[in-house]
């Protein structure tokens, strides 16, 4: 007797997961699965070094940056930025000097990386790029994006970038990235070679799962939530940061007024007589504590922006954790599609054993106009489906368990950015709260020597 088919809810549930130890604890173990993947998938380029430990042994820097002009793909001139990207070899042998590679790359090429990137390595957070135009500006700051500051802070950006990348357990391994660093020449023709793009999900895609998915995994679902919440909080705290320096720059600027109205304040005190030219020295030397307090702030909020650009760039993770959790609904959306096609397989396979419709249908309609079947023709139907019913079977296997990894994996390296992401942000705020007290301190020092001053008038 045929059986019912499986309730395609329940058959969708993920199984389980055991607890993960410590951050990388699946990471270890996916590292080697990893590598035969990258390699299997990547049209004949191999995507994994052979000597995995090779980046232990460079430091890697973005040293400088060059405006430049040239045709860009239309045949039209275009202005851009190139950085040159060093990699020196930290090993010294028999004293000789330390080689050092160098070659320049394009902002754009840099996007080209890490797309790559989110397509062979979906499961893991990828590292984001420093913003391409100036975003949470003060009015002191240029928004353009070939302004000299803006150059240097996106310079400083793109080279964490690549030391983020560097870091990581697996994406260090990887030979585009290698490539990236050491081939200047056909780099992008290697990069199109390994066809990523054509594995790329499509937008519309991703946002037809999202709406169309029946079980989400709650802890994916709960990521999505937080990582809006997050770019939402560190949005709103850079733009009150924005607005404070606007504000500050201000009150310091007019803090030099001070030197100079005293200074004219001792000019009329005719009365004083000796002690006028007295009064006035002390004064100019006001003046000099307050021009020089006003001119702080410069570099007060130049060094502000570089702890701004930290937040920046976990407002831009946020985004690269929302990438996992569209490419688990996509996973989550095809498996239940998989198994809603294997279920009506069934159905349609059982109605034809037993001649019963459960269901309307076309074909139900179709045999009441023009008669039933021969029963040649339904064991040939029969058989076609039982084939269609046993290959779904084995996708639907192969899907969960392709789920399952991409979870576990996903996960192992959620917990690792979680631990990078608590340790950065504690690291930037107390920075900044330590030269926001050193500031203060500095406005204390010029108020005790102002003090000084007036009281030897």
């Amino acid at each position: 007797m045929e059986q019912a088919p499986p309730d395609p809810e329940r058959q969708l549930q993920p199984a389980p997961l055991e607890p993960l130890g410590s951050p990388d604890a699946g990471l270890g173990a996916a590292v080697g699965k990893e590598a035969e993947g990258a390699g299997e998938e990547s049209s004949g380029v191999d995507t994994m070094t052979h000597n995995n430990f090779w980046l232990k042994k460079i430091e890697i820097s973005v040293s400088e940056a060059e405006k430049r002009t040239g045709r860009n793909a239309m045949n039209m001139q275009e202005t851009y930025t190139a950085y040159l990207i060093e990699t020196r070899s930290v090993e010294h042998t028999d004293g000789q000097s330390v080689l050092t590679d160098s070659l320049w790359r394009r902002y754009s090429e840099f996007e080209l990386l890490r797309s790559y990137l989110l397509v062979y390595y979906p499961h893991i957070v990828v590292p984001p790029l420093p913003e391409k135009r100036a975003e949470f500006v003060w009015h002191k700051l240029s928004a353009d994006n070939m302004d000299p500051d803006f150059v240097e802070r996106r310079r400083i950006g793109l080279e964490n970038f690549l030391l983020r990348i560097a870091s990581h357990p697996i994406l260090c391994r990887d030979k585009i990235f290698y490539l990236f660093l050491t081939q200047e020449g056909n780099w992008k023709e290697t990069v199109n070679e390994t066809g990523f793009q054509l594995k790329a999900d499509s937008r519309l895609k991703a946002l037809n799962a999202t709406f169309r998915v029946k079980n989400p995994d709650k802890r994916f679902t709960d990521l999505k939530h937080y990582s809006d919440e997050l770019q939402s909080v560190i949005s709103h705290l850079l733009r009150v940061r924005a607005r404070v320096a606007d504000r500050l720059y201000g009150v310091y600027k007019v803090h030099g007024n001070y030197g100079r109205v005293f200074s004219e304040w001792s000019a009329i005190e005719k009365e004083m007589g000796d002690g006028l030219q007295s009064a006035g020295h002390h004064m100019d030397v006001f003046r000099g504590y307050m021009c020089r307090y006003a001119s702080s702030i410069d570099d007060i909020l130049e060094d502000e922006e570089h702890y701004a650009d930290q937040l920046k760039e976990y407002l831009f993770y946020a985004e690269a954790l929302r990438a996992v959790c569209r490419k688990h609904e996509l996973m989550q959306y095809d498996l239940e599609m998989a198994a809603q096609d294997l279920a009506s397989k069934k159905q349609q396979c059982e109605e034809l054993v037993t001649g019963t419709v459960r269901t309307f249908s076309l074909k139900g309609m179709t045999t009441k106009l023009f008669g039933q079947e021969t029963p040649e023709q339904r064991e040939a139907r029969i058989k076609v489906l039982e084939e269609q019913i046993n290959e779904g079977e084995q996708q639907l296997k192969s899907k969960n368990l392709e789920g399952r990894e991409f979870v576990k994996n996903a996960w192992a390296d959620i917990e690792r950015f979680k631990e990078q992401k608590n340790r950065d942000l504690k690291e930037a705020l107390i920075s900044y709260a330590v030269m926001q007290i050193s500031m203060c301190k500095k406005g204390i020092q010029v108020w005790t020597n102002a003090k000084e001053c007036f009281s030897k008038m």
